[in-house]
C-alpha cells in the first residue's frame, strides 16, 4: 500500500535540530550553531552588546575602532538510524487503520523527508524478536526508494504471533551501527519476558556507544495506558503469544493502571537518567501533531 505522500509534505521545511556534536559533526543543522570550535573562519559581523566578548576581533578593532565579531561556520551532516518495533503488539487495535504500526510507519516517512531536505543520511531497523531488516545509513536517492518500498511493506503487515525482544533487538542495533548516529525508535516498549532490567539496560548501551537516542513511546492510551473500556465482559487475545482470557475490565482495571504506571515512571525515569529524549505517542494524537510538536521543541531547546 503506497503512502499517502499528502501527510508528509508538510514536513519537508521542518529541521530536525539534533543537540550534540556527533562523531565531529554537528548534527542537524548544516550551518553549525556553535562558533570557534575547530571550525572555519566565515566572515565579521557586529558586536551586539551583551554578547561574550570572546570571539571579538581586537586587531580589527585597533584598525576601525568598532566591535566586531569573528564568525565561523561548519558544514554538517546527520547520520539518523530510525528503528522500528513491528512486533504484533504494534498492530493494535487490529481492527483499526490507525494501529501502533501504521502511526510509526507515517512518523518515520516524515522524518525522512525532513533528513532528505536536510541533504543528511539515514538507514532503517526494523525489530522484533531481533533485527529482521537493516538498512545502514546511507544518502543516495536508491537508498531512499529502497527505505520507502519497507516502511510501505510495513503497512501491509498483519501478521500475529510474533513475539517482541526489544532489550535484544536494541542491544544488537548498538553493535551493528559502527559510527555515532542519532537513533530515532519507534515502539510500545512491551517486551514478551516482561523483564524491564534487561530493556532499560539496552537502551543504556546505545547511550554507551555515544548515539543520541529519541524514543516515541507508542501506545493506545485510551485502551492501553487507562484501560478504558465499557463494564461488559470482554475477550481478551495477545497479539503476540494468542493467549486469550475472558474477563470484565473493570474487575482488574485499577490493579492494570497501576502496574502500567509503574512501569511508565520507571521509563521515564530511566530516559532521564540516560539522557534519552522519551516522547509519549498517543496514537489517538495524531503522528502529525506529535511529531511537529517535538521538531518545534526540540528546535526551541537548541536556540
Amino acid at each position: 500500500m503506497p503512502i499517502n505522500r499528502a501527510h508528509i509534505e508538510p514536513f519537508k521545511n521542518l529541521e530536525l535540530l539534533a543537540k550534540k556534536v556527533v562523531e565531529g559533526f554537528i548534527t542537524g543543522l548544516h550551518k553549525s550553531p556553535f562558533h570557534g570550535f575547530s571550525v572555519e573562519f566565515a566572515e565579521h559581523r557586529l558586536y551586539n552588546t551583551g554578547e561574550s566578548t570572546r570571539h571579538i576581533d581586537w586587531k580589527l578593532f585597533a584598525r576601525t575602532e568598532k566591535l566586531f565579531i569573528k564568525r565561523y561556520e561548519e558544514e554538517t551532516n546527520l547520520r539518523c538510524q530510525i528503528v522500528i518495533d513491528t512486533s504484533s503488539s504494534m498492530l493494535f487495535p487490529l481492527e483499526s487503520e490507525n494501529n501502533k504500526l501504521r502511526f510509526s510507519v507515517y512518523a518515520a516517512a516524515a522524518l525522512c523527508e525532513v533528513l532528505k531536505q536536510q541533504r543528511d543520511a539515514y538507514g532503517l531497523t526494523l525489530f522484533q524478536d531481533e533485527i529482521k531488516k537493516h538498512f545502514p545509513v546511507k544518502g543516495s536517492p536508491s537508498h531512499q526508494k529502497l527505505i520507502y518500498k519497507a516502511l510501505e511493506d510495513l503497512l501491509e503487515h498483519k501478521d500475529t504471533n510474533k513475539s517482541t525482544s526489544a532489550a535484544s533487538a536494541l542491544n544488537q542495533v548498538a553493535e551493528v551501527i559502527h559510527q555515532r548516529s542519532l537513533v530515532i525508535i519507534f515502539s510500545d516498549m512491551f517486551e514478551g519476558n516482561s523483564n524491564n532490567d534487561e530493556l532499560f539496560s539496552a537502551l543504556q548501551h546505545l547511550k554507551y556507544k555515544k548515539h543520541e537516542v529519541v524514543l516515541f513511546h507508542v501506545t493506545d492510551k485510551t485502551k492501553e495506558l487507562e484501560f478504558d473500556f465499557d463494564n461488559r465482559p470482554y475477550h481478551f487475545i495477545d497479539l503476540e503469544t494468542q493467549e486469550e482470557i475472558k474477563l470484565n475490565p473493570t474487575e482488574i482495571k485499577a490493579q492494570y493502571i497501576k502496574s502500567v504506571n509503574q512501569f511508565h515512571e520507571e521509563l521515564k525515569i530511566k530516559c532521564n537518567q540516560y539522557r534519552i529524549d522519551l516522547v509519549d505517542a498517543d496514537i489517538n494524537g495524531g503522528f502529525d501533531n506529535i511529531l511537529y510538536t517535538y521538531l518545534v521543541k526540540r528546535s526551541m531547546m537548541i536556540k
